[in-house]
């Protein structure tokens, strides 16, 4: 069997894991930031499963002004070992010590992608009375209002009930990622297979 037919798979399994973990490390940055309920069932596992790394983090990052640093330095590192590994899978000739400055552009476009996915959850959850107070509609929620609420000051909802908010959002953070991530990658000279 030739390498190229595992390192699809093992590429695969990499970007998953790494990516995944990434995000609960955000989450639970973004869970200080936006005094997000830490009592939530939801929020309590992202605690759980974070708590083992960040302890060894806090050891010697504080945190900032009510912000969870450890978080942002433990995602950067997460996000760097996942580029190590994905080039040296593919092969990648330059440094690969590179992917520890490449690791900074990812992670803003992780956000990027957290708030639109909360945004997205939270708007289709909205449609079934039955998810209201459910523990991720209320996670979800109190993440996207970050957005939400300066975008509904600017554009309130009409008398007609229907709350454009959700979708002017999406559009504005969308609009913005199109905007910001493409020099972002450029100014890191981030290779194409670690852009997402």
């Amino acid at each position: 069997m030739e390498g190229g037919y595992l390192s699809t798979p093992l590429l695969f399994l990499i970007q998953i894991g790494f990516g995944f973990y990434t995000m609960l490390l955000l989450l639970r940055f973004l869970l200080q930031a936006t005094r997000a309920d830490f009592y939530n069932p939801i929020s309590q596992m992202i605690i759980n499963v974070t708590a083992p790394v960040l302890k060894q983090f806090r050891r010697f990052i504080p945190g900032y002004r009510g912000m969870d640093i450890s978080s942002l330095v433990a995602a950067w590192a997460a996000t760097a070992i996942e580029g190590l590994l994905i080039l040296a899978i593919v092969g990648y000739d330059g440094a690969l010590l590179a992917a520890l400055p490449w690791a900074l552009p990812q992670l803003v476009s992780l956000f990027f992608s957290i708030f639109i996915f909360s945004i997205v959850i939270q708007a289709v959850m909205s449609w079934f009375p039955t998810t209201q107070g459910h523990p991720l509609q209320l996670l979800v929620s109190q993440i996207a209002a970050t957005v939400t609420n300066p975008v509904r000051r600017v554009f309130p909802a009409r008398s007609s009930g229907v709350d454009f908010t959700p979708m002017l959002a999406i559009i504005g953070l969308k609009v913005l990622k199109m905007l910001i991530m493409p020099p972002l990658f450029a100014l890191f000279g981030v290779p194409p297979i670690l852009q997402k």
